[in-house]
């Protein structure tokens, strides 16, 4: 019993001789050069995240930040797919009974009308189909989607007369006037 006891005074002392310090800070002035260096880690600029309601949406999220030590910028927007359009358009069209105007929306791709004309069945044409469909199709080629594919392999190497040759002429013509 008396070694317990010892043991705990001299545990007391211990715990007393800690409180018993006090906080004291000695300091020496002495001048130091060099470089300091604060490690500081930058603010983030995060991308906003687009959100569609459900995944039958013809659109697409796309978004971006960047973010420097003093500014950061972000910005997102969300993209239409046309031809996811195209498509879920054509397909109401078709389930309402209205099966030319499916395949007339369908044939705005310039992909779906060349497989059509391809096939023998020329895309419908103002109302028309079948071979009266063709027959203005080639007397109005302009309204084709593909038109400017069709005017190379269609147009001959023949030559026009434009308006910046005309021009290129009637300056000849002038100069000559003047001489």
């Amino acid at each position: 019993m008396k070694k317990i006891l010892i043991l705990i005074s001299v545990c007391f002392l211990f715990t007393l001789q800690t409180y018993a310090q006090t906080n004291t800070v000695t300091s020496t002035s002495s001048t130091v050069s060099g470089t300091t260096s604060v490690d500081r880690t930058p603010s983030t600029a995060s991308a906003p995240s687009i959100m569609n309601s459900n995944q039958d949406v013809c659109s697409f999220a796309a978004s971006a930040a960047i973010q420097s030590q003093i500014l950061g910028i972000a910005g997102g927007t969300s993209i239409r797919d046309m031809n996811c359009e195209r498509l879920k358009l054509s397909k109401a069209l078709y389930y309402m009974g209205m099966k030319v105007a499916a395949v007339s929306m369908l044939c705005q791709d310039q992909r779906v009308f060349r497989a059509m004309e391809m096939a023998g069945t020329p895309c419908p044409y103002m109302g028309k189909i079948g071979v009266d469909a063709a027959k203005e199709w080639l007397e109005n080629p302009e309204k084709r989607p593909d038109y400017e594919k069709w005017l190379k392999e269609n147009v001959k190497d023949e030559e026009y007369i434009t308006d910046e040759s005309a021009l290129g002429i009637f300056s000849v013509l002038l100069m000559l006037l003047f001489i």
